[in-house]
């Protein structure tokens, strides 16, 4: 039987990068005659931006820590022990570097075991033992509080969570066994699934307290001081912690239960990790804590050997690493400064662009159109949105009262725009008209002004084709809604100068997006791939497949919602506009549903109607089901699904040989923050690398082996 000691060396060996946490260990008499005390702080000696993290040297650190302070506490010399963190961070879990490189299932469990032996000595020492959340905690470092007697919580903390379930994991060092135990299976499941499967939702100090994970709260100045304050009451019997009495009957199950109904609603059983902890938790319900660890530890290597945590972290690294760092994206010192935006146009689009400029740029910006009417409409909308900031106290009124100050509307270009830096335009989606707006504005534009288009699927370089200066020209391609998704694809067209891109780039960062360089190819990336997605179901519908059948097909990808719920969301119009510019460029591939078109000229906005006496569920509108003209080949679900993917890989495959991004990664990422691809899928490629749908159509994996799946 291995030691705890033995099993992390191992794994050490295995981790050779691994960024280490030290656990240092000082001693001071309490307040109030409470006794002496020994202090913990995990610390990896660098400053907040490297959060401190636990790999299995960072685990050996706290277990010689808890070495010490286990004999102190035995011999009498100390009444208590608290575990912190260095400035701003307790501790964020898990080194995910080091889970990536496990080959084998029994160097998983280790990872698991370890963890659960170094934490659990903490409730097992002679002296009652204190977490105190300082600052950012997930994952491994809120259970690592967990295991203490007591727990203390900054006002200040700005992310709390347990996100595993997010990544393709579960808690595994004994949240999901710890947590419903503590705050009742309900909390705990909001905590552990709801939050998690909702884009990692973080908790906020308050938040902790009132949960009940933590016992006291504490404002951040003097945190660590007051949490010492407390903690000598608790030891000298003036302060009693009361927790509530925990509902281990109908209450759990009914918990268990709506935790499955989240995950189904998510994932549709796509991804295992969010039922493996509800299994766990269900188990959880008899308070048979150790009995909760094994099956943490199993479920643990049993997630980490298979594809989606490594698609999950793959996926996770894409947006913290590449998302920050565009492949491709000229140097960042030939940006040119922009102190003032133009938009033409007022309408939604123009208008929702105009207010994301003005909140993260906070220059004059200016919107114009062909009537005062649209341009007062725009402004007004504008105006709106910052009063709603203000209602809802994200800014103050001197900051509403600037913002409003900022944004103005004009009918005459030249005046508008002779001293803008940037130009955006989100007019009708129709070539003449974009170059007929570009000729205007370059006329009165100065030199220097970026020209950026909007356009979701024409060509950048056709656009820039009649200008003077078709250098200046770039696609700037934002998603809807573009406050919500983050992917912004920056599209170079065949004359646009290193100056212009770079500028690009630059005020992409400043509106805090993730940008994409992209070819000037038909539809771009997301829009091109979504549209042969589609046109396959719709295909497969044309020629006598239900759409209920069309629309099940797709549910094991899990997507966030179906392709006609998305095809309502995007709308009818845009999509056959879309498929009509795809099927012009590539005939061979790309249809016009004569379906859609039936129902986009019948003025119908979806496939769906939604009736309160049913629950607001889709269900298919007896109007377009009229319209409906259909084959008579009728295929399986298995069949679409096939059919599908076949066609995605196919496009995604054409696309890298054309060289419209740089890598299969800059794909997922496209999808993953321009259109709700899964987190634990890793975007598209990895999911059809596992399915082997890649090598059944291009012959190859679009991924090596070992990037978002088990090395071989």
């Amino acid at each position: 039987m291995s030691t705890t000691a033995e099993l992390l060396k191992g794994a050490a060996a295995l981790f050779p990068d691994e960024v280490v946490t030290s656990a240092h260990v000082r001693h001071f008499e309490l307040p109030a005659g409470a006794g002496r005390f020994a202090l913990i702080t995990l610390d990896n000696g660098f400053d907040h931006t490297k959060p401190t993290t636990f790999g299995p040297q960072s685990l050996a650190n706290l277990n010689t820590a808890i070495d010490q302070v286990e004999a102190e506490a035995a011999n009498g010399e100390i009444t208590g022990v608290g575990i912190t963190g260095k400035p701003f961070i307790f501790a964020v879990g898990a080194d995910l570097k080091g889970v990536e490189l496990l080959k084998k299932h029994d160097e998983a469990l280790a990872i698991g075991k370890g963890g659960h032996d170094v934490f659990k000595r903490l409730s097992a020492l002679a002296v009652p033992t204190f977490a105190y959340y300082n600052g950012a905690a997930m994952g491994g470092g809120v259970e690592v509080g967990l295991h203490c007697t007591y727990r203390t919580v900054s006002k200040a903390l700005p992310a709390f969570s347990l996100p595993e379930v997010f990544l393709g994991l579960v808690p595994g060092w004994g949240g999901c066994a710890i947590l419903p135990n503590l705050i009742g299976a309900e909390k705990a499941v909001s905590v552990i699934i709801e939050n998690s499967l909702n884009q990692n939702r973080q908790l906020k100090g308050k938040q902790v307290f009132e949960l009940g994970i933590a016992d006291a709260l504490f404002e951040g100045a003097d945190f660590l001081e007051q949490s010492l304050i407390w903690t000598a009451s608790v030891l000298n019997g003036s302060v009693a912690v009361e927790r509530p009495e925990i509902d281990r009957g109908e209450g759990w199950d009914q918990a268990v239960a709506k935790g499955r109904a989240i995950a189904d609603s998510k994932v549709h059983g796509a991804a295992p990790a969010a039922y493996r902890a509800l299994d766990i938790i269900e188990a959880a319900k008899d308070g048979d804590l150790q009995k909760g660890f094994d099956a943490e530890d199993q479920a643990l290597a049993d997630l980490i050997m298979g594809g989606e945590l490594r698609s999950g972290i793959y996926a996770f690294n894409l947006v913290q690493k590449r998302g920050k760092r565009p492949a491709g994206a000229p140097d960042k010192s030939l940006a040119r400064p922009v102190t003032k935006v133009g938009v033409v146009g007022a309408g939604l689009m123009a208008s929702q662009l105009a207010l994301l400029f003005l909140r993260r740029l906070e220059v004059p910006v200016v919107l114009t159109d062909i009537d005062q009417e649209r341009v007062d409409k725009g402004v007004g909308y504008v105006h709106a949105e910052i009063e709603k900031l203000l209602g809802k106290g994200r800014i103050n009124q001197d900051k509403a009262n600037r913002l409003k100050g900022l944004v103005s509307g004009v009918l005459d270009k030249a005046a508008g725009f002779a001293d803008a830096d940037f130009i955006i335009e989100a007019v009708f989606e129709e070539m003449s008209v974009k170059q007929k707006v570009f000729a205007e504005v370059e006329a009165v534009a100065p030199a220097h002004a970026i020209l950026a288009t909007n356009t979701s699927s024409l060509s950048v370089s056709e656009m820039a084709s009649k200008l003077q200066h078709p250098e200046r020209v770039v696609g700037f391609h934002f998603f809807n809604p573009v406050a919500i998704l983050p992917l912004l694809e920056i599209v170079r067209g065949e004359q646009t100068d290193e100056a212009s891109l770079a500028t690009a780039f630059g005020v992409a960062k400043k509106l805090k997006k993730t940008a994409v360089l992209t070819k000037d190819a038909p539809a771009f990336v997301v829009n091109r791939i979504l549209t042969r997605f589609m046109g396959e179901i719709q295909n497969v519908i044309d020629e006598g497949t239900s759409v209920e059948t069309a629309e099940k097909a797709i549910e094991p990808l899990g997507l966030p919602m179906s392709p006609l719920v998305l095809l309502e969301l995007v709308g009818p119009a845009i999509g056959l506009h879309v498929s009509e510019t795809l099927n012009r460029a590539f005939p061979e591939r790309f249809t016009v549903s004569p379906n859609l078109k039936a129902v986009v000229e019948a003025g119908k906005r979806g496939f769906y109607v939604y009736k309160p006496e049913n629950g607001f569920k889709p269900e298919l509108d007896p109007e377009v089901a009229a319209l409906l003209v259909q084959g008579d080949s009728v295929l399986t679900e298995e069949q679409v699904r096939d059919r599908v993917l076949d066609a995605v890989a196919q496009e995604i495959g054409l696309m890298l040989e054309e060289g419209v991004v740089a890598e299969a990664q800059d794909i997922d990422l496209c999808l993953i923050t321009g259109a709700g691809w899964p987190f634990h899928l890793g975007g598209i490629t990895p999911y059809l690398d596992r399915e082997g749908v890649s090598e059944r159509v291009n012959g190859k994996r679009f991924l090596a082996q070992g990037v978002a799946s088990i090395p071989a």
